[in-house]
């Protein structure tokens, strides 16, 4: 059990990058009802690292951000 929670926690990386101010970047919770559960604001140029983990399981951006992945690149809000 322990090495499946440790394989989740260890989940994949997100690098977001704000192409222009107040780029919003929102955390969605797994489980049986998913809800907003952290929420941040980037600046233009300003870089985020973020990972799926137990408790993440989808993540929401607004405005003009490139998002780099292990499955490429993509731009949002463009």
């Amino acid at each position: 059990m322990a090495a499946e929670r440790d394989a989740v926690v260890a989940g994949d990386f997100v690098v977001i990058k704000a192409l222009q101010d107040g780029v919003t970047i929102i955390g969605l919770t797994r489980g049986k009802d998913t809800k907003f559960h952290h929420t941040e604001k980037l600046d233009r140029g300003e870089v985020m690292v973020a990972q799926f983990t137990e408790h993440t399981s989808a993540i929401k951006i607004r405005g003009r951000a490139e998002i780099l992945t292990k499955h490429g690149r993509i731009e949002a809000g463009s």
